[in-house]
């Protein structure tokens, strides 16, 4: 039966209305990014690009944001080794020195402020990441093979999100570490793509969880998210074989334990039964005042089963990847 609260989208639509409020056509998912995302207004638009890097050695989170007030940018580097976090985060009043396009793709979406440049740059095959903060640097090439889901999560015809996530996806490269090159080799190592625009409530509390690596001669790719598209009609929810998208429509309980965050995590429903269990947990946290941000993040190895369109039952035992709960109040 089709979905008929959340179709399938197949050609380009604009995000807004001339107004400013969504665009009734807009509402939908799709495999690769087609939605135009002219968002009008300011105070309460979010648009952001992250790049989450999982390699042998090392975890890299890459962010660039502009919440209106303020652009909010970080470059995060976990060593598995040795647990060992490092974590340079940047704030930009006003967004100064920030670039979002609100366009289709290729995009390049940059941020610049003393000592730190973040730059993400597509092109017709994938995406080159630099980063320069605090003593490390990244330069990656994220190899663009396959299907990417785009989903709008409308709270109201005033507030909504557009997202876009991909995991598994292969990259290649070095990250450099207080002059020490560590490698990002090719065939051992993922990049997950997060990328938001959108007009969101002042509070609000998501999951998410990615998951990436190749299981019985496959690149498989988990995808999933909860409580902020609770009621939409929406769900994040997805997986990927060789590239290819199998979007999961139905919303996922998820289970852990917020009093030991390092517990195993697990996700269920119709189409999957999952389990992360971490190696590693990150806490992190900004107070602004009536800006802030509190997030718990697993890093973790997966377990378990999702089933594709089909109905055939995948193993997702051994991918890499992390499950997140985050606050919000922006």
């Amino acid at each position: 039966m089709a979905n008929t609260t959340n179709p399938e989208l197949t050609q380009t639509v604009d995000l807004c209305l001339s107004d400013g409020s969504l665009n009734p056509a807009a509402r939908g998912h799709t495999r690769r990014p087609l939605h135009r995302p002219n968002l009008r207004g300011w105070g309460r638009t979010k648009r952001w690009e992250y790049w989450g890097l999982v390699t042998p050695t090392h975890v890299v989170g890459l962010t660039v944001s502009n919440l209106d007030f303020l652009a909010l940018h970080e470059c995060f580097v976990l060593d598995r080794r040795t647990g060992v976090e490092r974590s340079q985060p940047m704030v930009s009043p006003l967004g100064l020195g920030t670039r979002l396009p609100d366009t289709l793709p290729p995009l390049h979406a940059s941020a610049r402020v003393p000592g730190v440049s973040l730059d993400f740059r597509e092109d017709a095959t994938g995406t080159q990441l630099s980063a320069r903060a605090g003593g490390v640097e990244v330069e990656a090439y994220v190899e663009r093979t396959g299907d990417a889901l785009g989903v709008v999560v409308p709270w109201s015809e005033q507030q909504f999100q557009y997202t876009v996530k991909a995991p598994a996806c292969p990259v290649s490269g070095v990250l450099r570490v207080d002059g020490v090159t560590h490698a990002i080799p090719s065939g051992e190592s993922w990049a997950v793509l997060d990328r938001g625009r959108g007009i969101w409530p002042h509070h609000i509390t998501w999951n998410w969880a990615a998951g990436s690596g190749v299981v019985a001669g496959k690149r498989m790719g988990l995808q999933l998210g909860a409580k902020w598209t609770e009621g939409t009609g929406a769900t994040e929810n997805a997986l990927f074989v060789d590239g290819v998208m199998h979007y999961i429509p139905d919303e996922v309980a998820w289970r852990y334990d917020t009093s030991a965050w390092d517990r195993p995590w697990s996700m269920e429903g119709e189409r999957l039964d999952v389990t992360i269990t971490p190696f590693h947990v990150r806490h992190a946290g900004v107070n602004l005042g009536v800006l802030g941000s509190e997030v718990h993040q697993a890093f973790g190895v997966w377990r378990g089963w999702m089933s594709d369109a089909a109905g055939v039952r995948h193993s997702v035992d051994g991918l890499v990847g992390w499950a997140e709960q985050a606050e919000n109040k922006w």
